[in-house]
């Protein structure tokens, strides 16, 4: 394993610990100060995410928005995400990692995004799962036009200084129960 491999391994041991802890104590407000956040991008497409296992859950925030809305879909390795439109009770399957995903649909470009991850930092990056889809995912969608990504986490996720490599994308905000990190 590479010194950065290393270290983002442990960085993600530390920040899987503390979001389990900090999930056990509950979200608070934190889908409606995301729901508040996202409310001047009303009408533009929205990428939320079906949490799983301990992550924060978007869900109320996608839920209020007023626009097209669709979810992640992981079609292959080393590929960027689709997004498949997504509606409350629409009907889901299991897709790639276990996460849900709607069984049927039309694909979507997300120009504002709600990114899941493991821990962030002051700088405005984040620490994924390690798949890459994310960071593939925004360069694709920033090179047609301008592409708002929103990083939804508990604020014990927050680490001192996330590792990063030179094709990590910086978030434009990260929201958590306590409040809203601007960059």
């Amino acid at each position: 394993m590479s010194d950065l491999s290393s270290v983002k391994a442990d960085a993600r041991a530390r920040a899987f610990a503390a979001r389990k802890a900090a999930f056990a104590r509950g979200q608070g407000q934190a889908a409606e100060i995301l729901a508040d956040f996202l409310a001047p991008h009303r009408g533009r497409p929205l990428a939320g995410y079906m949490a799983m296992r301990t992550e924060i859950d978007p869900l109320a925030a996608m839920v209020a928005h007023q626009g097209p809305v669709g979810v992640p879909v992981i079609l292959g390795a080393g590929q960027p995400l689709k997004f498949r439109e997504w509606a409350p009770g629409c009907a889901l399957v299991e897709g790639a990692f276990k996460a849900m995903i709607p069984a049927e649909g039309a694909w979507l470009e997300p120009e504002v995004l709600i990114v899941p991850l493991v821990a962030y930092d002051a700088r405005g990056y984040r620490l994924g799962y390690g798949g890459g889809f994310y960071d593939r995912t925004l360069e694709a969608l920033r090179a047609k036009r301008p592409t708002l990504a929103v990083g939804f986490a508990f604020a014990a996720q927050e680490l001192d200084a996330v590792p990063i490599e030179p094709t990590d994308q910086r978030l434009d905000a990260i929201v958590t129960e306590t409040g809203v990190l601007t960059f």
